[in-house]
C-alpha cells in the first residue's frame, strides 16, 4: 500500500472525482470542453495528494495546497454548470458540501505537516 492510500483526504478526493465524472457525463454531448474540464479538475485533487506524498513534508504541503486549488476549480465549474442549467440546485449543493469537506480536511492535514 502506498502512503497516500491510507489518507482519508485521498479517499474523499477519489469519491469526489467519481462524482465529477458522473455529473460531467450528464452534460450535453456538444459541450465536451466543460465536461473535460470538470473531469480534469476532479481527478487532479487526488492526483496531487498522491504525487505530494513522496518526499518532504514541505513538498507534500505544496501539493495539498494545489489539491485545494483544484477543488475550488471544480466548484467553480459546478457553479457555472448550474448557471447554464446543466445541473440542478440539489446537485450543486451536494458538490459544494463535498468540496467544502475536502478543503476543510486538506487544510487541517496541511497544518499537521508542519
Amino acid at each position: 500500500m502506498f502512503r497516500f492510500e491510507e489518507l482519508e483526504i485521498w479517499r474523499l478526493a477519489v469519491d469526489y472525482a467519481k462524482d465529477c465524472y458522473n455529473i460531467a457525463d450528464k452534460f450535453p454531448k456538444h459541450d465536451f470542453g466543460l465536461k473535460d474540464q470538470l473531469r480534469r479538475a476532479g481527478i487532479s485533487i487526488s492526483n496531487n495528494i498522491a504525487e505530494g506524498s513522496v518526499g518532504s513534508s514541505l513538498n507534500f504541503k505544496k501539493y495539498v495546497n494545489i489539491a485545494i486549488g483544484s477543488t475550488l476549480e471544480s466548484i467553480n465549474i459546478i457553479n457555472f454548470a448550474f448557471e447554464i442549467k446543466y445541473i440542478t440546485e440539489e446537485v450543486k449543493s451536494e458538490m459544494y458540501a463535498k468540496g467544502e469537506k475536502i478543503i476543510r480536511k486538506a487544510r487541517s492535514f496541511s497544518r499537521s505537516l508542519n
